[in-house]
C-alpha cells in the first residue's frame, strides 16, 4: 500500500546533525545507517540514506533509494515504513512518482514458487511525506503505483520456468492482463500465421512440442490527439532457447528462460498504458515460439520465406530471435503502424560491447530515436545509441536466398539490427537490445536477483509524452 501525506503532521520533527557529526554518515549513494529511539520522531527507528552529490541527484537516483530501503528494512523485520520527501525540492509530482516506483520495484522477490515461507516479510505500507498537500500529488502517486505494478507483473512473468511458461502459457497471461485492463487481443495460431505465410517464425517453432503463437494487443485512446501517429511495440518471446540444432553449451542454459523478457516489457508496458492513458494508438506485437532441436527441427541451411515474402538462409538456428521479430514486424506494419519500437534479448555481442549498464539502441530515424532515448532517460533505462552504417548488410548476404540470419563473427549486434532493419524498410523503427540489462544475476541494493523489467519504463513514457 503506498500513501501521502502532509509532512506538517510530523513524520520527522527536526534534523539529525548529530548523527553527521560523529563522521560515520558520509551521504554516499546508497548508504544505510539505521538508528533507534530519536526523540521528536514519529518512528522507533530512523533509516538515515545516503543520496550522493546533490547535482547528480534526479528522479533515477531516488527511484533506487527507495528500492534500496525497502529491500534494506525488509531484513530488519518492518511493517511499514515513511519516507520524508518534503524538503530541498524533494516533493514534486516526478519526484514523488520515481519514489513510488522504486518502493514497489524493492518489494518484488524471485521466490514465487519457493514453499517455505518463513523468510522476511516484506515493508507492507509505504507513506511518502511530501509538505503541504497538492492534486497533483495524488496523480503522480498513482501513476508511480501503475509503472511499480506493470514492472512487477513482467518480472513474474519472466522469471516463470519453462515447463509453466510455454508459448500458449504466455499467450494466456497476456489474455488475461488485457482483459482486465480493458485492452483488445488477438492471438495468432499456428494455422492462422502458416495462411499469412509467417514462414521465419515458423521455421523457428518447428523443433518444439509446444505450438508458437503471435499476441497482439490493442490500445485505442479515447481521445486521438495524434491520429496519423500507430505506434508499435514489438517484444520477442522465446520461451526457452536452447539454440535448436546450433545448441548452446549447457553452462548456464537454465537462463534462456529470460529470452522473453523483451515480450514480458511489451505485456506489463501495455497494462500500464491502458491505465495512464495516453493520447496516441499503440499495438503490441509479440511473437512466442520455443526454440527446440526436436526432429523436425529447422536445419543450418533451410531457406524459409518470410511474411514479407523475402527468403532468409539460416545459417545459425540460435539467430532465431531476430526471425520471429521479422514476421511481427511486417504484421505490424500491415495493420497500420507507422513507427515501430522492437525489444529483445537479442545477442551476447551487446553484452560485451555494453556489459550490463546499457541496452543498445539501433535505430533508421533520428528524430524517433530521440524521442526514445528522452524516454529511456526520463524511465532511468540507460540506452547507448550503436551503429547501423550500410556497410553491415554486406555481412549478411548470402548465394542461395535474399538474406542469411547471421554476419561474421564481429559485430554481432549490429548484423543483428540489420537484419531487422531488412523487413522495416523506411518505417521509422528503433531496435533495443536488451541481452546485457532485462536480467541481473546478482541482486542489486534495490533490485532483486532475475529480470528487470526494461524498457518497460521508456516504452511508457514514449507513448505518454508523444506529440
Amino acid at each position: 500500500m503506498l500513501e501521502w501525506e502532509d509532512s506538517r503532521h510530523a513524520l520527522l520533527a527536526k534534523p539529525l546533525s548529530a548523527f553527521y557529526e560523529a563522521g560515520e554518515i558520509t551521504g554516499k549513494p546508497l548508504e544505510f545507517t539505521l538508528v533507534h529511539g530519536v526523540e521528536g520522531y514519529r518512528s522507533r527507528r530512523i533509516l538515515i540514506a545516503g543520496a550522493g552529490k546533490r547535482d547528480k541527484f534526479d528522479a533515477s537516483a531516488l527511484r533506487k533509494i527507495t528500492g534500496a530501503a525497502i529491500r534494506f528494512l525488509k531484513g530488519k523485520g518492518v511493517a511499514s515504513a515513511g519516507f520524508s520527501l518534503d524538503s530541498d525540492g524533494l516533493n514534486t509530482p516526478e519526484l514523488l512518482t520515481a519514489a513510488a516506483e522504486g518502493a514497489l520495484s524493492g518489494v518484488w522477490e524471485p521466490d514465487r514458487l519457493k514453499t517455505d515461507k518463513t523468510g522476511p516479510k516484506a515493508v507492507a505500507s509505504v507513506v511518502f511525506a511530501v509538505g503541504e498537500g497538492a492534486a497533483a500529488l495524488d496523480a503522480a502517486l498513482d501513476h508511480g503505483r501503475i509503472i511499480g505494478e506493470a514492472v512487477n507483473l513482467s518480472r513474474d512473468i519472466a522469471v516463470e520456468p519453462p515447463n509453466v511458461l510455454t508459448p500458449l502459457a504466455l499467450a494466456d497471461r497476456a489474455r488475461k492482463m488485457a482483459e482486465a485492463a480493458g485492452l483488445s487481443i488477438d492471438v495468432l495460431d499456428r494455422d492462422r500465421m502458416a495462411q499469412l505465410g509467417m514462414g521465419a517464425l515458423l521455421g523457428v517453432a518447428q523443433g518444439s512440442a509446444e505450438p508458437p503463437a503471435l499476441i497482439v494487443i490493442k490500445y485505442v485512446p479515447e481521445t486521438n490527439t495524434s491520429p496519423a501517429t500507430h505506434l508499435g511495440f514489438v517484444g520477442k518471446g522465446v520461451t526457452f532457447d536452447t539454440g535448436g540444432i546450433s545448441i548452446k553449451p549447457s553452462e548456464g542454459m537454465e537462463k534462456m528462460k529470460y529470452d522473453m523478457a523483451g515480450a514480458a516489457a511489451v505485456i506489463g508496458a501495455m497494462q500500464a498504458i491502458a491505465h495512464l492513458k495516453p493520447s496516441v494508438a499503440v499495438t503490441a506485437f509479440i511473437p512466442t515460439v520455443e526454440n527446440m532441436p526436436g526432429g523436425k527441427a529447422q536445419r543450418p541451411g533451410d531457406i524459409v520465406t518470410s511474411l514479407s515474402g523475402k527468403t532468409i538462409e539460416i545459417l545459425n538456428t540460435d539467430a532465431e530471435g531476430r526471425l520471429i521479430l521479422a514476421d511481427a514486424i511486417t504484421y505490424a506494419k500491415q495493420l497500420g503502424c507507422t513507427h515501430l519500437i522492437d525489444t529483445a534479448t537479442l545477442t551476447g555481442a551487446i553484452v560485451v560491447a555494453l556489459g550490463h549498464l546499457s541496452s543498445g539502441a539501433f535505430t533508421n530515424n533520428d528524430e524517433l530515436l530521440g524521442k526514445w532515448m528522452a524516454a529511456s532517460q526520463q524511465a532511468g533505462e540507460k540506452m547507448w545509441h550503436m551503429p547501423l552504417d550500410d556497410e553491415y548488410r554486406d555481412l549478411l548476404k548470402t548465394v542461395y536466398a535474399d538474406i542469411g540470419n547471421i554476419g561474421g563473427r564481429y559485430g554481432g549486434a549490429c548484423t543483428a539490427a540489420m537484419f531487422i532493419k531488412e523487413f522495416v524498410g523506411d518505417t521509422p523503427w528503433v531496435h533495443v537490445d536488451v541481452a546485457g540489462t532485462a536480467w541481473l544475476d546478482d541482486a542489486k541494493p534495490y533490485l532483486a536477483k532475475g529480470p528487470t523489467g526494461i524498457p518497460l519504463g521508456s516504452f511508457v513514457n514514449l507513448a505518454l509524452n508523444w506529440k
